[in-house]
């Protein structure tokens, strides 16, 4: 009775274990925002494989979408006038609406009409089909940013989603069944890095004297030096990103530090080129090449041609007190997990 009392309290106690386990991933799946959004860019099997590459997707399925009949078949979406669609959801935590359009737009010719790449018909038309209105001024405004960069009228449709249907078993995962089947689209760009200066706006000068310390202040905001080689960051040596002080706009990646031996943090090269600015200093009787934080136009230093070679010649002379160290192990947890990738060199 002893043995078959114990028994049963290990199975109670394993199963409320095991229970306690199963009630952590709702609320994990809780703190998911997950929105939906259909995307048509020419053959579906690129663009699916393509979306599920991008950070913050979380699923992609392909179908069809916006015809003229509630029900249809691969065979007959000619007659039907589908579109080959992409469903895609998304977790608006790890990415916007806003970006994960701009990676669309990356691999589609958006001025033609009813082709994409050698794919030539209406059920090869580019669309964006939404279900809500709020997502409607997105994509519409995104549209406009993009139209800046063509002389020819963007042809993508921006429509309510109406007759979705799944398409066949057989499509879904296409290429991850067949490796070597047809893509139009070059999936590589989905590790292509977009940082929005959206997502980072610029405080208050009020605000930054509340949150900077009085070197962080004077450095960014007056552009002042602080001393070499006693200074936070000019021998870090870890894995991880430094992103400004003032917006938190990533700058810079410890992939591209080095030890230039002038006692303050070296870099080859910014994380992408977007994020600085660059401005003329004659101060000091010099002629310098300023660095300028993009959305929170911070004095981070200056700009040199005497980098290693090798790498394109320059050398990025940033002040510890313009920048923060964002470890590697604590990216995702700061909102930087879509740049974990690029630090571990994985892309």
């Amino acid at each position: 009775m002893k043995y078959n009392q114990l028994l049963l309290c290990l199975v109670s106690a394993i199963f409320t274990t095991s229970s306690i386990a199963n009630i952590t991933n709702p609320n994990e799946m809780r703190s998911e925002n997950l929105q939906d959004i259909y995307l048509a860019g020419g053959c579906f099997w690129g663009i699916e494989a393509y979306m599920e590459k991008i950070y913050g997707v979380k699923e992609a399925t392909s179908g069809y979408a916006n015809g003229k009949t509630e029900q249809t078949a691969y065979r007959i979406i000619g007659q039907t006038d589908h579109a080959e669609t992409v469903h895609v959801t998304y977790d608006a935590n790890k990415i916007s609406l806003e970006k994960l359009l701009q990676y669309y737009f990356k691999v589609i010719d958006p001025t033609s009409k009813n082709k994409q790449g050698n794919d030539i018909g209406r059920q090869y038309r580019t669309g964006i089909y939404y279900q809500n209105e709020q997502d409607k001024q997105i994509i519409l405004k995104e549209i406009q940013a993009q139209q800046a960069k063509y002389k020819q009228k963007i042809q993508v449709q921006v429509e309510p989603l109406k007759h979705y249907i799944l398409a066949e078993e057989y499509h879904q995962d296409y290429l991850k069944k067949n490796p070597n089947g047809y893509c139009h689209i070059d999936l590589n760009q989905a590790n292509s890095i977009i940082i929005d200066p959206k997502d980072y706006p610029k405080p208050s000068d009020a605000t930054l004297k509340m949150k900077l310390t009085p070197l962080q202040y004077s450095v960014t905001q007056r552009k002042n030096t602080e001393r070499s080689f006693s200074n936070e960051y000019w021998d870090n040596t870890a894995l991880g990103i430094y992103v400004d002080i003032t917006t938190g706009e990533p700058l810079f990646s410890s992939r591209d530090k080095y030890d230039s031996g002038c006692g303050w943090p070296s870099f080859t090269k910014p994380i992408i080129n977007e994020v600085v600015n660059y401005t003329e200093d004659n101060s000091f009787n010099m002629t310098r090449t300023e660095v300028l934080s993009r959305s929170g136009n911070a004095h981070l230093g200056h700009v040199f041609t005497d980098g290693p070679k090798d790498k394109g010649g320059l050398r990025y002379c940033i002040n510890s007190a313009s920048i923060k160290f964002i470890p590697l192990e604590q990216m995702e947890k700061e909102g930087y997990g879509y740049l974990i990738n690029m630090i571990k060199g994985n892309k």
